[in-house]
């Protein structure tokens, strides 16, 4: 395999310059040729700072400049799908940040666009490439816990800028689209299954009219359950706990992994209350986000089918969906 993807990244978002663009351009399949802002000077100075050959003042410009090969959609959660469509439309993959869509809706409608191009497009949901994870879901497959049948995940950070997007309802914002959408989708790859329905309750900043704290219950077939919290305005703190009829699973930093230090699986088989029967599983320093990368890129050099595609998208957003209907409803809702 020898060709070089030849990216281009739409927008100056901070994930894109914190993670992702660093992440390209140290992958081993792929570099970031091109970067696109409505405001020009922020598309150069971030080309100037990462090293990218060019900086238009229009995603339209880079999504019809030929020599671009794959899109990277860091957007605003409301301009994920049209962006995304309209890149199909020039015959450019697209790896797009999660949520993949507003509702479920607009994700299935990007999936007949999909169908259409016939080109790759994922859900950037990068701890699904992180080993820790392959590990964990190898450990629930293995039986090392048992019969798996409940998972807890807190997911909060602390953020009450009115300018930051993710503090703005009308384009997407709120914590469960944000932080939340990993609890659906952690608890969906280790189960291996599909919600049956859910409930949700939820409390939304008086000012910005997003969701600043909601707690989830979706149920899966077997009796199995995911309990969630997720909360744009609390303290930074991220945690899961598998538990299994034998044992039970913790993964201490389960979504934003250092890229430079090695993390870590808890396994105890509760033998005591004092961790008498706790094991530490390593695991090696991994980027996640270049993982992802290099897997898209080779889905589009090789024609691999993606291990995650837009079916499992919009799976995760029928879930979401059902939650907020519940919060509004105050009943369990079907996906």
């Amino acid at each position: 395999m020898t060709r070089t993807i030849r990216w281009g990244v739409l927008g100056c978002a901070g994930i894109a310059a914190k993670a992702v663009i660093p992440a390209i351009q140290s992958s081993r399949l792929g570099r970031v040729a091109a970067i696109a802002s409505r405001d020009p000077d922020r598309a150069t100075e971030m080309a100037a700072r990462f090293g990218i050959a060019k900086a238009y003042g229009s995603y339209e410009a880079l999504l019809a400049d030929p020599e671009i090969d794959a899109i990277y959609n860091p957007l605003p959660n409301h301009l994920h799908v049209p962006l995304t469509i309209s890149a199909l439309e020039h015959g450019k993959p697209v790896l797009c940040e999660k949520p993949i869509a507003l509702d479920a809706a607009q994700a299935m409608d990007l999936a007949v666009a999909q169908k259409a191009a016939g080109l790759p497009v994922a859900e950037a949901f990068m701890v699904r490439h992180h080993p820790q994870w392959k590990k964990a879901r190898r450990l629930v497959d293995e039986g090392r816990l048992g019969e798996v049948k409940a998972i807890q995940t807190i997911f909060s950070y602390y953020l009450d800028d009115p300018a930051n997007v993710r503090n703005q309802a009308d384009i997407g914002g709120g914590g469960l689209f944000d932080v939340g959408c990993y609890a659906v989708n952690t608890a969906r790859f280790l189960f291996g299954d599909e919600p049956l329905r859910a409930i949700a309750l939820l409390e939304r900043d008086p000012a910005f009219g997003t969701d600043r704290l909601t707690s989830g219950l979706l149920a899966f077939p077997g009796g199995r359950q995911l309990a969630f919290i997720c909360s744009t305005q609390l303290v930074l703190t991220q945690k899961i706990t598998v538990l299994g009829t034998h044992a039970r699973l913790e993964i201490p930093i389960p979504f934003n992994a250092p890229a430079d230090t090695p993390t870590v699986l808890v396994l105890n088989d509760g033998r005591d209350l004092a961790d008498g029967g706790r094991e530490e599983i390593a695991i090696e320093p991994v980027d996640q986000y270049r993982e992802q990368a290099d897997a898209f890129a080779e889905a589009i050099l090789t024609g691999t089918p993606l291990e995650t595609g837009l079916d499992d998208a919009v799976a995760n957003m029928k879930a979401i969906d059902a939650l907020f209907r519940s919060a509004v409803s105050g009943r369990w809702e079907e996906p």
